[in-house]
């Protein structure tokens, strides 16, 4: 990557980059939107999402789906999936996790629209699923649904 790209400023795609001890120190990027002024729906999803119960250590898994209609920037996706994988060794409950993650992307992108969907597998025999979303979607947005199916255990 040249200074004379749009993408001079990235520090991590395009090289080898360790995976962040904490997501305080995960760094997060970001590119100018391609098609300002349009409405679209950017996905990411992660079904393997993991971090650990802040009381016992234990690890917790999730499905995560952040959907957001992108302003004037989009998040690299190499910066997300660094950051998302830093949480491997966080402890955090269910909600603090998904909450946070939700407010790091709303003040790093100050997307038109923001919704996340948090997908917890069981911790103690039920699941803990986290849903938010900054407010009323964009008319005339599709929104796609999540589709995500609720845990149903074994069988």
């Amino acid at each position: 990557m040249t200074a004379e790209t749009p993408y001079a400023s990235l520090t991590q795609l395009g090289r080898p980059t360790g995976l962040p001890a904490s997501p305080e120190e995960a760094v997060l990027e970001r590119v100018a939107n391609p098609a300002p002024g349009r409405n679209y729906v950017v996905r990411f999803t992660a079904p393997e999402f993991t971090s650990l119960c802040p009381l016992t250590g234990q690890p917790d898994f999730a499905h995560l789906v952040i959907d957001y209609v992108p302003g004037d920037w989009i998040v690299e996706s190499k910066s997300l999936k660094l950051y998302l994988g830093s949480f491997r060794n966080h402890g955090a409950f269910h909600e603090a996790c998904t909450m946070g993650i939700a407010d790091r992307l709303v003040t790093l992108l100050a997307p038109v629209w923001l919704r996340i969907g948090g997908y917890w597998y069981p911790r103690g025999g039920m699941p803990i699923d986290v849903f938010w979303q900054t407010g009323t979607a964009p008319e005339g947005t599709w929104i796609p649904p999540q589709d995500v199916a609720p845990y149903r255990g074994r069988g």
